[in-house]
Parts: structure tokens; C-alpha cells; sequence
């Protein structure tokens, strides 16, 4: 199967609310302020429940936060 990529929107989506800190998501949506930061950075894809918390706490559509990039290779 054909690596993905998912990039996102967190940090950008963070910084407009009122520039949120890991921390205070992490704590929003129930994981450790590591976990939001491997997620912003693409090191680790989150779950698809946990994507939804994250779209309800920014009160965004997923598509909104989440974008998939199929590769080439």
C-alpha cells in the first residue's frame, strides 16, 4: 500500500483561538500535551474519534483540520 500523508491545521487553528497551547487541548480532548504536538507535527496520525473531538473543540468540519496527500511514490 502507497505511504499517505495527512497534514493539518491545529497550529494555525490554536493560534485563533485565542492562541490555545497544546496543553489546554490536550487537556480538551482528553490526550497529553505530546501527543497534540506529534500530531501538529505529522508524526502521528490521530485516531478517527479523536480527530472529531479536536473538530469539536475548534468547532470546525474535519476537512477543516485534516488534509490528505496521497504519495506519489
Amino acid at each position: 500500500m502507497p505511504k499517505c500523508h495527512i497534514q493539518n491545521n491545529i497550529r494555525k487553528l490554536r493560534f485563533n483561538a485565542g492562541e490555545m497551547t497544546q496543553q489546554e487541548l490536550g487537556d480538551k480532548i482528553g490526550v497529553t500535551r505530546q501527543t497534540v504536538a506529534a500530531i501538529e507535527a505529522g508524526k502521528y496520525s490521530p485516531t478517527l474519534e479523536l480527530a472529531f473531538h479536536i473538530a469539536v473543540v475548534f468547532h470546525v468540519a474535519l476537512e477543516e483540520i485534516f488534509q490528505y496527500e496521497p504519495s506519489t511514490t
